[in-house]
This record gives structure tokens, C-alpha cells and sequence, in this order.
């Protein structure tokens, strides 16, 4: 199994949906990222992750465009075509793990700080330390 971590802020308020009979959480995290070119000109790229959080628990109200947070999960990329008629790949991200973290939510506010959402992969008394 392949994971998954990202550190970054919402581009939306979460949004709930049901699928299958099911709810999911769906929102979008970006990260950015400052590189230095082989000419030494520094740049910044931003990646964003498209989040599916099966499932959920309370957290969705504190999940707020802008607020930071880390996400762990499962990837999977998504082939589509852009609004120009060329391919374009999506990063996708089954969500197993989800926490927010302080310095960065909406309007400086400190929405849920230290809330937790899980999907354990295996039980507590199985982990391995």
C-alpha cells in the first residue's frame, strides 16, 4: 500500500456528499513548494491534492477554506481533459487521517485547533510499538 502525507491549506469549506448511501467529505489541500532552478532563479509551484474522507466524524464544520492542516492517506491519480481539450492528470487522496494544525485558518481564528478524524488501518493493541 502506497501513503500518502500532505501538509497545506484548504482551498474551499469542505463539503459533504453521499454516495452509495454513504457520506463522504470531499475538500482540496494545497501545498506549496519554493525550488531553486538550475540557474539558481528560486520558484514556487503549487500541488494540489483533491481529499476524500469516508466516513466522516465532526470535523467537517472546522475543515474551512484556509485552514492548515495534515492529511494521510491512500493516493490515486485521475486522468481527465482540461477546459483547453488537452490531458491533465488529478491528484486524488483517499483520506485516513485528518488533523488540523495551528498558525493558519480563516480569518485567524483558530477553528477546532487539535480536532482528529481517523479511519485506523489496523487495532490499537496490534501496532507494532
Amino acid at each position: 500500500m502506497i501513503k500518502l502525507s500532505l501538509i497545506g491549506h484548504l482551498g474551499q469549506d469542505a463539503v459533504m456528499n453521499t454516495v452509495n448511501g454513504k457520506n463522504v467529505l470531499n475538500f482540496s489541500v494545497a501545498h506549496n513548494e519554493r525550488f531553486k532552478t538550475a540557474a539558481g532563479e528560486v520558484k514556487e509551484r503549487t500541488i494540489w491534492a483533491n481529499c476524500a474522507l469516508w466516513a466522516p466524524n465532526s470535523i467537517g464544520p472546522y475543515l474551512l477554506q484556509g485552514t492548515y492542516v495534515y492529511v494521510e492517506g491512500t493516493p490515486y491519480m485521475e486522468m481527465y481533459t482540461d477546459k483547453k481539450g488537452q490531458p491533465a492528470v488529478s491528484l486524488k487522496l483517499r483520506v485516513t487521517n485528518v488533523q488540523l494544525l495551528a498558525g493558519g485558518s480563516r480569518s485567524g481564528e483558530r477553528a477546532g485547533e487539535g480536532k482528529e478524524a481517523t479511519e485506523p488501518d489496523q487495532p490499537m493493541d496490534d501496532l507494532p510499538f
